[in-house]
């Protein structure tokens, strides 16, 4: 999967292919959006009943999904398990950069609020930091303009976006330090990627 993402390859055809014994070019439209589902779902601890809500299938066939998924790409099931286990263990889980989120829910007398707890859990340390790669983009793009001198004005952070407001002679030089900044502002074993578009308004950006 890592590979995948260093070469670029549609990540979503790339686990389809794996789950279900498939070249690459053989994988349909279907099926990569099944293989979407999980890859996102897998994320939120995701279960077969909800991932059969969300793709229009049975309960089994849900299921024989998700375990195809985890036996194919064992470094997941591994990395889930791990989080797991030191979530319980310390109450706690973290992001790369070391923010903390606590999670009490797993103590908790109630089966279901202990679930949810073991879902936050993984969830976290995904979640929790790509929102810290944003805050140091933001960072790292305010330095620059400051930098540079520009007149651009970071306007917004919206998810995995930063919308600026920039003028009409500052577009080459801050669409080049834009991608610059939020590519490189963090090492990760994944490349990070960057599009930058532009319009007369927010909705214009696509």
């Amino acid at each position: 999967m890592i590979n995948a993402f260093k070469t670029g390859t549609d990540i979503h055809k790339e686990v389809a292919s794996k789950v279900f014994n498939k070249k690459l070019e053989e994988v349909t439209v279907e099926e990569r959006t099944h293989a979407k589902a999980v890859n996102f779902g897998i994320v939120y601890g995701i279960s077969d009943f909800g991932l059969s809500e969300q793709i229009k299938t049975t309960k089994k066939e849900a299921k024989e999904y998700i375990e195809q998924y985890l036996n194919k790409y064992k470094g997941i099931k591994k990395f889930m398990e791990e989080i797991d286990e030191e979530a319980k263990t310390k109450g706690y889980v973290t992001t790369i950069f070391g923010r903390r989120r606590n999670i009490p829910e797993l103590k908790a007398a109630n089966f279901i609020v202990r679930q949810f707890g073991s879902r936050a859990a993984l969830n976290m340390p995904i979640q929790g930091t790509a929102a810290d790669i944003m805050k140091l983009a933001m960072i790292e793009v305010d330095k620059r303009i400051r930098e540079l001198k520009l007149r651009s004005k970071l306007l917004l952070q919206i998810h995995d976006e930063l919308l600026l407001e920039v003028p009409k002679d500052e577009e080459g030089k801050v669409k080049i330090m834009l991608k610059d900044a939020m590519e490189n502002v963090a090492k990760l074993l994944v490349p990070l990627v960057a599009e930058v578009e532009e319009a007369d308004n927010w909705y214009g950006c696509k």
